[in-house]
């Protein structure tokens, strides 16, 4: 899978809620399991996931960043 940009809700900026106005900018760098994406969000990699019923990704930042 090459990377692309796509927009995601950030688990940082929304606490809890979904609000389309905090939905920002990733790179989906790569699909690493059923529904398990590592992301790129300014310079933070992180797993996502995506919600098919909505049609949005969900970047987790806070407890799923990647620190190796």
């Amino acid at each position: 899978m090459n990377g692309f940009k796509t927009q995601a809700y950030i688990q940082s900026l929304n606490v809890g809620k979904i609000k389309p106005e905090v939905k920002k900018e990733i790179t989906v760098l790569e699909k690493v399991g059923d529904n398990d994406y590592i992301v790129d969000y300014k310079g933070v990699r992180c797993h996502a996931l995506f919600n098919w019923f909505i049609g949005a990704y969900f970047s987790d930042d806070v407890y799923r960043k990647i620190t190796e």
